[in-house]
């Protein structure tokens, strides 16, 4: 039995396939830093973004949330210059108790910052 040669590189798997293209436009200053980027690593522009793509790290947006925490937080810092100023002035002693009830306000912030991510 003869065994017919069919040439040519075998077939990709379906998830090996490149079948979609996205067009990008860049500006003078973005594609010369492409082609050069590509040019010192030694591979094609379109290898060089799908590296980039599965190499970088996106990270998300602040969340409302984090935002309002991190506006309670300033407001205290603000708040403990004042103690601070103010123990200056009058003494530890005297404001020690304010410290004490903002240090622990601080604290819960702090601690719903962790538990909400």
């Amino acid at each position: 039995m003869r065994t017919i040669k069919t040439g040519g590189r075998p077939a990709k798997k379906l998830g090996e396939k490149r079948r979609y293209t996205v067009s990008v436009k860049l500006d003078t200053r973005e594609y010369v830093s492409l082609k050069t980027k590509a040019n010192l690593a030694g591979i094609s522009r379109s290898e060089y973004i799908r590296q980039s793509i599965s190499r970088s790290v996106i990270r998300s947006r602040l969340t409302p949330e984090l935002h309002t925490h991190i506006r309670k937080l300033s407001g205290m810092g603000n708040n403990l210059n004042q103690i601070a100023r103010k123990a200056h002035i009058e003494g530890y002693t005297k404001t020690r108790s304010e410290y004490l009830d903002l240090a622990g306000m601080i604290d819960n912030v702090i601690e719903d910052i962790r538990n909400d991510g």
